[in-house]
This record gives C-alpha cells, structure tokens and sequence, in this order.
C-alpha cells in the first residue's frame, strides 16, 4: 500500500525550480524519454539520448546476512518457561508490570511475549508460559539465556530450530549479570556458536540478533553496534552494548552477531516507551558471558571478588577541591573513595577516603563502575596491585581480594552535589552542633563515628546547592578529620583561602564527599567568614529527609555503593 507518508519531496533551491523555461524542458524531455521517445530540443539544437550513466567509483554494497544466517540459525533456540500463576505481579512472571521500569520506560528485563498461556479456570493450582531465547555454546547441549528467562520456572523445556523440543536443566543462575546457564541431552550432537571477543566490537560495526521476538522463534534482524560500555542502571555490573537492530519482547537470552559468525554479546533489555523495539536495545557483552558462563558450569554458581570501598565519580568541582590533575570538561578519571569498610582489604592495604583509586593491576579506571567490574572480575584470594591518588601523589598498594558473598554489612554510597559557583571568599552557609549522645541516639549514629553535626543550611546557601541537609554529620573536611565545630571553622576557612571545600559527610547512613564552592558575595544571617557557624548545644536536629537531597543536584556523580564488592 502507498504511503504518502514516504512520498520524497522536490529538493528546494534547485535551478531548473527557479527557471520555469528550463523548467518546462527539462520535464518534457524527462516525459519523452519515458514514452520511448529521447529527441528533444534545447535552444533550437537537436539533443540525443545518451546511454545509461555510469557512476563513477566504487559501488557501495549493503550487507548480505544469508551465508551467516544459514550457518548460526541451529544454534539458536526457543526457551519455553512453566511458572506458577499465584495472583501476584512480581518479577518472576516478567510480565507488563516491567514494561514502566527504569527511567524513560526502560524495559528491563524484557517483558515476556504477548498474553501468558493461562490454565482454565477453577483450578487450585494454574500455570502461566513464557518465552524467551538462547543459543547453544557447546556439542553437548549446554544452553546460553537470562536468568530473566528462566527465574522462578518450574519447568523449562528448549525448541531447536528444527522443532525438536527438549526438557531443559537449569545449570546455575546468575543475578548480577542477569545470565543463566542451561542442559539439555540431545539424541545426537548440536550445532553450537562460540563467543567472541566484545573488547574489539567498534560503533558502526554489523552485527545481527536471532532469536523468537513475540513467540515467532528463528527471527532475524540487522543493524549496527550503537555505543559500549552503557550503564542502564540495572544491576552494579551494568557495561551493555547498545544496538540498533531491532530487539522485542521474547529476544531476551537470544545472541548479537557479528559478521563472523562469533557470538559478542547476549540480547537482554530495550528501551521503550511502548513496549517495543524503538532502535535502542542493550545486550550483555561476551567477555562477562564467558567468565560467568565458566563458573556457572564448574559450580552452579558465581564467585566475586571484593575490596570493601564506596567509590564516586569525580565532578569537575570535587577534582578542583581536592587539588586533583585537571581534565579538559567532564569527570576526571578514577574513582573516589568516600568510604572504606572496617577489617575489608582495602583498609588492610591502607586504602584511605579522599584517595582516587585508577589504576587496577596496570588497567586504568575511569569509573567506580570500572572499579566494580574489574574487582568483581578478580578471583576471590587473589592479589592486585592498586594505583591510587592521596594529596596529589600517585601511590600503590597490593591488597588481597576478598569473596563477595562473604562480606560483612556493607552500604551504598551516595554521590555529593557540587557547586557551579567561582571560587571565592565567603560561606557555605551551615550552622554545626558537636555530636552529642543525645544527637547520637537521635540520628542513629554508633558510637565509631567522629564528627560534626549540621544543624541548620541556610536556604539559598552553597551547602545547599550541594546537597547538604540538616541531620548530615561532617567527618572531614578534606583529608582533616574533625571531632568539634571549631575544628571544622578552622579546617574550612583554611580550604576557603585555596578555592572549593571538599566535605566528607555521613547522609543517611551512607558516606560520601561533597564539593562546595563558596558563595562571592558577604556572609549574612550570622554565618562568621569561615562559612560554617557552630553552636555549643545540642539544638534540635532532624535526620535530613528534606527534599534538597543529594540526587537532586548537579553533581555528576554516580552512585558507586559497594559496587567494588
């Protein structure tokens, strides 16, 4: 059916469109040509049809994916999930429930396709189906796929590509990475595809997805390789690749493909208001398939490796603050340690807040994630060398890695606000208050914890700017640590005199550093020309839910958590 819709409009600012002599001509001659007839005339000279043109240069090729499809297509397979229906609208039925997820109606995980297969009526117990994907990696039936996919089945059963259908054992299961892994026992030996290295996909590079999008099993679509290293805020491992092929519900657990025929990356999460592929779709890329995958098959499960740090980004602001090398716009590489867990390995190897963690075992950071993937990545009992920034010094430190799941309580950092404002003399604009047991008991701060209590933030303040509320309990200012309200007065007017103030709060119960940029204009409502009053009462103190906290400002900054381990 036409389309108007598609209908090429005439390029504007052509020279025939201005001249409607040559106009005319030129559309006579285009009338006649079609009619069979190729003579004209043009200012009283005959003109002749030429032959056809011929382009010049080298003609440009679209990709043909038949040869590839044809050899990676038994590989792939449809996953088809039994769970109980027990009224509920959790995760386990990944239904539409997911669809709002995330933000800009992310779907992650993918929803299962259309309307789940529901039992009759009025019995006790009803079953639900949902369908998925996945490919084989191996001869003997070991199975690729989400844990998504499969998470709370009661049953799984796997369709080959030539209809033959097989119970299906669910070998492990991964959360962190949202990857599973599957066995089936097949009559005879499977066609499998191996995993490629995701390391040396490029933007712009062709790759395909096959998998059974809305049930339709053996489906093909094409596209390019978007971006790398996407953080979707699914999981504290998230480094996706991003495709433009499309990708809908039921492609999830299917593979990405390059031209090669190597598997590169596992279709897992899309991003869509509606619902459906809009172009934008994320899979999990090979080089942590393959390391999961590993573990999954020796022993169900995945080990982690963990450090004991809650890492941030550096803004712009905190790297001023803290005198740290200047970067031309965006954040300065490395994570920021706002906080080290007691008796982890990184407090064993010395590791201090205010250090910037960049380099592990000789491969840079850029990130707190980075951080996390690469110790994640590390075997529990092993030793790595980290390279990290204190007061402007590179130094190192050899730690050894601890087991994730055997680590103690552990919170999650929160990124601090910045400032935009200049540098200058001025405040910040916080009234303080000692940490009394009274205000201890209050906050519910253990007895471990030094500090200083805020008690008020002046509205408009830079501190307010930053994201500091009442309730907050600053332990340092940079590297200084302070115990009473006149320790922060002196430890800030020093800061003040060199530019921005590096705070390192407690917000909440989680730790973090805060850049404030002094305001240029005079200190007002009795703050004194340090930028922080204190108060030698315990005054009345809340525990800071107001709504300036700290998500609400510009800082850049990303929550690193224990996302280390």
């Amino acid at each position: 059916m036409f389309d108007p819709s598609l209908k090429t409009p005439a390029p504007r600012g052509n020279s025939l469109l201005r001249n409607p002599r040559r106009s005319a001509l030129a559309l006579l001659v285009a009338g006649t040509a079609l009619g069979g007839i190729a003579v004209g005339t043009i200012e009283g000279r005959p003109a002749v049809a030429q032959t056809a043109i011929q382009p010049s240069g080298m003609a440009q090729k679209i990709p043909d994916f038949v040869g590839l499809v044809k050899q990676v297509k038994p590989a792939v397979v449809s996953i088809t999930s039994t769970l109980k229906d027990d009224g509920s609208d959790d995760d386990s039925s990944q239904g539409g429930s997911q669809g709002g997820g995330g933000q800009g109606g992310q779907q992650m995980p993918f929803p299962f396709p259309f309307p789940f297969q529901m039992a009759p009526q009025g019995h006790a117990s009803r079953t639900v189906e949902a369908r998925g994907s996945g490919f084989i990696i191996s001869a003997d039936g070991f199975i690729v796929t989400n844990n998504h996919v499969v998470k709370g089945a009661t049953s799984v059963s796997v369709t080959l590509d030539d209809g033959t259908v097989l119970k299906a054992k669910v070998v492990g299961r991964d959360a962190g990475t949202d990857l599973a892994l599957l066995k089936v026992k097949p009559s005879a030996k499977l066609s499998f595809i191996a995993l490629g290295e995701s390391n040396d996909v490029e933007p712009g590079q062709w790759v395909i997805a096959v998998g059974n999008p809305f049930g339709l099993g053996g489906s093909v679509t094409a596209g390019i390789v978007s971006a790398r290293g996407r953080d979707i805020g699914d999981g504290p491992y998230d480094s996706f690749i991003q495709v433009d092929a499309p990708i809908n519900r039921g492609n999830s657990g299917g593979p990405l493909i390059t031209q090669d025929g190597k598997v590169v990356g596992v279709n897992t999460a899309i991003l869509s208001p509606s619902g459906g592929s809009i172009g934008i779709g994320f899979a999990i890329p090979s080089d942590v398939v393959r390391t999961v995958v590993a573990q999954l098959q020796k022993t169900g499960h995945v080990t982690r490796g963990y450090l004991g740090v809650t890492a941030q980004e550096i803004s712009p602001g905190m790297a001023k603050a803290l005198s740290l090398p200047a970067t031309s716009g965006g954040p300065a590489a490395g994570a920021l340690v706002a906080s080290v867990q007691d008796n982890s390995p990184a407090e064993k190897a010395g590791i201090k807040p205010g250090d910037v963690i960049t380099q592990l075992n000789g491969q840079k950071i850029a990130n707190p994630k980075e951080l996390a993937i690469k110790v994640a990545d590390v075997v529990p009992n092993s030793k790595v060398t980290i390279s990290y920034l204190r007061n402007g010094t590179t130094q190192t430190a050899d730690a050894t890695v601890a087991n994730l799941a055997n680590r103690g309580s552990s919170s999650n950092g929160q990124s601090g606000g910045q400032s935009g404002n200049p540098a200058g003399n001025g405040s910040i604009g916080v009234s303080l208050s000692p940490l009394t047991p009274e205000l201890r008991q209050q906050l519910g701060i253990n007895d471990g914890t030094r500090g200083v209590v805020v008690r008020s933030v002046r509205s408009g303040s830079p501190a307010e700017t930053a994201g500091i509320q009442a309730g907050d309990v600053i332990v340092a200012v940079g590297n200084t640590m302070v115990n009473n309200p006149h320790e922060v007065v002196d430890a800030v007017h020093a800061a003040l005199k060199k530019g921005d103030v590096a705070l390192r709060i407690l917000h909440n119960g989680q730790m973090a550093f805060v850049a404030v940029s002094p305001e240029t204009s005079s200190a007002s409502n009795g703050a004194n020309s340090s930028g922080a009053g204190s108060d030698d009462d315990s005054g009345n103190s809340n525990n800071g839910d107001g709504s300036s906290d700290q998500d609400n400002n510009d800082s850049g900054n990303s929550n690193g958590g224990d996302q280390p381990g």
